[in-house]
Formats: structure tokens, sequence, C-alpha cells
């Protein structure tokens, strides 16, 4: 028995974190077992590697950042994502590696395919069996921020390169991808995500 894989994507601002918890509570009220994560992080090893990541005050040059989130999220695949889906559980995610294919491989330059190369290894089977992408303009995400971090402070310029990288993702696997659009309020946001998810897995079927 394997559960499913759902992974929230999209630049700054665009609410991935609400409205991936509500959706794990969401899940959990009818009867599934979920397991919530979040990238970088999720491990005592990658909230390490979190902190040097994300740090505001803190430097960090754009391949030792991929290599660091990398390191962070085969930790996360081999502590508790894989584990987990083995069980039958199903997995949450607030970013995934398709995070770094868009910041650090589209962002950064450092190309995505190169950066899928280094991800590969330490991810094996565990990718997301869904992707959803929260897509937002980045000057009404950069301005929606309350507290950004590192990555979050880099202007719109970045932030645009970056959405434009989960663009061509979406557009390359649109089996796995599923694009909302998260310029307007929560509730229309929710209501969308939800009913992709259930329309993939009706939810009364697992319970």
């Amino acid at each position: 028995m394997t559960g499913h894989y759902i992974a929230f994507e999209g630049i700054e601002g665009t609410g991935k974190s609400t409205i991936a918890a509500r959706l794990a509570t969401h899940l959990e009220q009818r009867g599934i077992d979920v397991l919530r994560v979040r990238e970088p992080g999720g491990t005592a090893t990658g909230e390490r590697i979190r902190h040097v990541l994300l740090d505001p005050g803190g430097s960090v040059a754009p391949w030792s950042e991929a290599l660091l989130f990398a390191a962070a999220r085969a930790q996360l695949a081999h502590e508790l994502v894989g584990p987990a889906l083995r069980r039958g559980r199903w997995v949450v995610s607030d970013r995934s590696v398709y995070s770094s294919l868009a910041y650090q491989g589209g962002g950064r330059g450092l190309g995505m395919a190169e950066v899928k190369s280094v991800n590969a290894p330490g991810l094996r089977e565990v990718w997301p069996e869904m992707v959803i992408l929260l897509r937002l303009d980045a000057a009404t995400g950069l301005a929606r921020q309350e507290d950004p971090d590192r990555i979050g402070i880099e202007g719109v310029e970045f932030q645009t390169k970056v959405g434009q990288a989960f663009d061509e993702l979406a557009d390359q696997d649109p089996a796995r991808f599923v694009v909302v659009d998260a310029a307007g309020d929560l509730e229309s946001v929710w209501k969308s995500v939800v009913a992709h998810v259930e329309g993939r897995w009706p939810v009364s079927s697992t319970t």
C-alpha cells in the first residue's frame, strides 16, 4: 500500500503554507493519516540547513544554495517522506524539489536539468505525485510577505524569473502539475485546491 504525495509550489507570498496546512487538516478530518512537512527542514538536519539557507543576514553562493537544499531534501526523503508513503500515509508538503528547479535552476540560472541531476540521487522514487502551483505575479507576491527570509527579500526581477521557471515546469509535466490562480481571496484559492485534490482522489474512497 502506498500513500499520495502532494506538494505546494509557487513564488513568495502565494499562500502555500496556509493552504498546505488547511489541506492537511481537511484530509485528517476525513480519517486520512497525513504527514505534514516543509522544505527546507522537517528533520533535525534539515532544520539546521534551513537556518543557513534562509537567514536574512547570511550569504550563500548559488551552487552552495542548490547543494544545501538538495542535502536537506535527501534527508527528508530518507527519514520521513519515503517511509510514510510506503506505510500508506499521505504527505502534504510546503515546497519540494520543484522549488530548487525553479529557484536555483531558473532564478539563479544554474539550469533546471543540472539542478535536477544533483537532487535525483537523494530522492530516487520519492517525487511529488501532485504539484499544486499557486500562480501569482511577483510584485503582488512580494507585497504580501510579512517576514521575508534571505530568498524572500530578492527583488521582482528574480521572483519573475522563478515564476517563469515554474510555468515552464508545469507546461512540461501537465499530468503532475495543477495550476491555481492565487490572485484571488483565500477562500477561492482553497475551493480550487480541494476540488483538484478530491477530483483525483475522492476522499470518501480512502476513509
